[in-house]
């Protein structure tokens, strides 16, 4: 056995070990619930299903003999009921080394909209715990319920988030990426600091580079508890963001350099898609292109979903990976400059033509009362009005070049001078020129968002005006929450989006402005304009109508043909394994467009 082989033994063992005692989550299990019996093959992981249809969905588990690489021999089994007597649908598949010991299944002939019960049985008779899983519903659906997630890193606290959605009545779960991070442990690294008191140091100690680093990390994640029982509990369909390659990845590289990498980029993107989908319930769209992953799901006549891959296929560099002092702004105002009559960044992508073709037709032959979009990151305009702008990037700047009670003062210099908009008082010459766009121009503050690629963005809004579509659009990546209309460059209202903040990754709250997100989405000037200030456009972002800088958790969204309701849940922390959930803010968008604030 080669020194690297044991290695990784040793440090599959240690994510065992902290898998042991949660491989019974799932309810029932078999001869030992996924432990040893003497020389089964282990379930350490756990079960999961995802990407279900309205006949099938895929089933995963991760089975291995302890001290042996053989091939693991399994059946799997779908039943109507948790104790197998009828079970409906049946086969066999292997846990080979060269799928890192995980193996999927594709259980087919199932019934539409339907609640199942599944396991993995191997040779011996040992058994995986037993997972529940849901088929997509057929036409006639009058209601779905999922919860949406993004951004967990393991070391920055316990994914209570997980726990919490795993006893609500959600059918499914939708995760729009940073489902792992890459990142090297320290207490300097991004989330790290209470990592070693927490018991969540991650491994392995490096940034993950080689496949064998992605497989470990997943390993690690997968031994979690309470992700365990979340994967268990119901279906998942996921996507990838960053981090499950490297930190603002993007088609042709990340932010760190990867010329000193043995096979470069290229081998590294390969790495990290192919543990990502040997660690995932998915289903490729192409099983001999592992970085295709755009796909879509239709829940009956409710609604059709289109996951899309806005990180790895088709994304050009951002603006602002050029470590520029103005952080790419000047890279995006030249993009905007018109030659011709289209701007000079008209050619540059987030997602590729080939995605941006199969969305537009995907729009186009839906029937589904709405179109949801699962985006990585926000598609909304987060566009700050420039005065705020300058201090808000001094302020975070390292050393900072102005301090929290300048923003705090350019802040409030501008809303009030929305406020007495608002109230239709009188504005000084000073409040008409922060109100003026010319003057204080509104501009982007995150350039690795759809902010960065406005001219495409615009071309798929204008696409789902076209086909008068309803469009929703769910987003992850920023660690906090945010609600938003989504406006085309010509500030027509074409859909709204529900943003969730993270499962455990820090927000805006890491930088001190964790109390932002009121002057944000104009919930400041409640007191001076009571509750019409909610929602009303009147904070420092226009089409910001809530934010939370401050919490983590996840949305649970509920869909019918008549509207959409997205509640934002927050746990109260993640520091510790006792905690209380509650809902933030809920906002319900009808099909007529009108939205409320609950």
């Amino acid at each position: 056995m080669s020194d690297n082989t044991k290695r990784r033994e040793f440090l599959v063992k240690t994510a065992a070990v902290l898998a042991a005692g949660s491989s019974a989550i799932a309810c029932g299990g078999g001869i030992d619930g996924g432990g040893a019996n003497d020389g089964a093959a282990q379930f350490l992981y756990g079960v999961a299903s995802g990407d279900p249809l309205a006949d099938r969905v895929m089933l995963w588990t991760h089975a291995k003999t302890a001290g042996s690489s053989a091939p693991v021999s399994l059946t799997w089994e779908v039943a109507s009921a948790p104790d197998f007597y009828a079970i409906v649908s049946t086969g066999q598949v292997h846990a080979l080394a060269t799928n890192d010991f995980t193996a999927k299944a594709d259980a087919t002939g199932l019934a539409p909209g339907t609640t199942y019960y599944y396991r993995f049985r191997e040779p011996t008779g040992a058994s995986s715990p037993v997972g529940v899983t849901r088929t997509l519903p057929a036409a006639g659906a009058t209601s779905v319920k999922f919860a949406v997630f993004s951004c967990a890193l393991y070391p920055a606290g316990f994914f209570n988030a997980y726990a919490d959605a795993a006893e609500t009545d959600a059918q499914y779960a939708l995760h729009l990426g940073d489902y792992i991070y890459e990142l090297s442990v320290g207490p300097d690294e991004f989330g790290n600091r209470d990592a070693i008191a927490l018991g969540r140091t991650a491994f392995p100690a490096t940034e993950l580079v080689s496949l064998d680093d992605y497989r470990l990390r997943y390993a690690q994640y997968r031994s979690d508890p309470d992700l365990q029982a979340l994967h268990a509990r119901m279906p998942w369909i996921a996507i990838w963001d960053d981090h499950e390659f490297a930190e603002n990845a993007y088609k042709d590289g990340a932010a760190t350099p990867q010329s000193e990498l043995p096979g470069g980029w290229v081998a590294r993107k390969r790495a990290a898609a192919q543990a990502w989908g040997e660690w995932l319930p998915v289903r490729l769209p192409d099983p001999t292109n592992l970085l295709k992953i755009y796909r879509r799901f239709d829940f009956g006549s409710l609604l059709s979903l289109h996951m899309l891959d806005t990180r790895i296929d088709g994304r050009d560099r951002q603006y602002n990976s050029f470590e520029d002092s103005d952080n790419g702004l000047a890279r995006y105002l030249a993009g905007q400059i018109r030659v011709g009559g289209a701007p000079r960044d008209a050619s540059r992508h987030m997602i590729s033509a080939a995605q941006q073709d199969w969305l537009t037709s995907g729009l186009n032959h839906s029937s589904a009362a709405w179109q949801f979009l699962g985006s990585q990151v926000i598609m909304a305009r987060l566009w700050l009005p420039a005065s705020v702008l300058q201090k808000l990037a001094g302020a975070t700047a390292t050393p900072p070049t102005a301090s929290l009670a300048d923003l705090g003062s350019a802040i409030k210099a501008y809303l009030d001078a929305k406020a007495t908009r608002a109230a239709s008082g009188a504005l000084t010459l000073g409040q008409q020129a922060l109100l003026s766009p010319l003057v204080n121009p509104r501009l982007p503050y995150n350039l690795d968002a759809w902010d960065g690629y406005p001219t495409q963005r615009d071309a798929l809004l204008s696409t789902v005006k076209n086909l008068n579509k309803k469009l929703v659009v769910l987003a992850g990546d920023s660690h906090n929450a945010w609600f938003s209309q989504l406006t085309t460059a010509g500030g027509e209202r074409v859909g709204v989006e529900f943003a969730g903040s993270s499962v455990t990754s820090p927000g805006l709250e890491e930088s001190g402005l964790g109390t932002l997100a009121a002057s944000l989405d104009g919930s400041a000037l409640v007191p001076q304009l009571g509750s019409k200030a909610i929602g009303a456009g009147l904070g420092l972002v226009d089409d910001l109508g809530y934010a939370d800088t401050a919490r983590r958790g996840y949305l649970l969204m509920t869909v019918t043909a008549a509207s959409v309701k997205g509640e934002y849940v927050f746990v109260d922390t993640v520091k510790s394994k006792t905690y209380t959930a509650s809902v933030g803010r809920s906002i319900t968008v009808t099909s007529s467009g009108a939205i409320t604030y609950g």
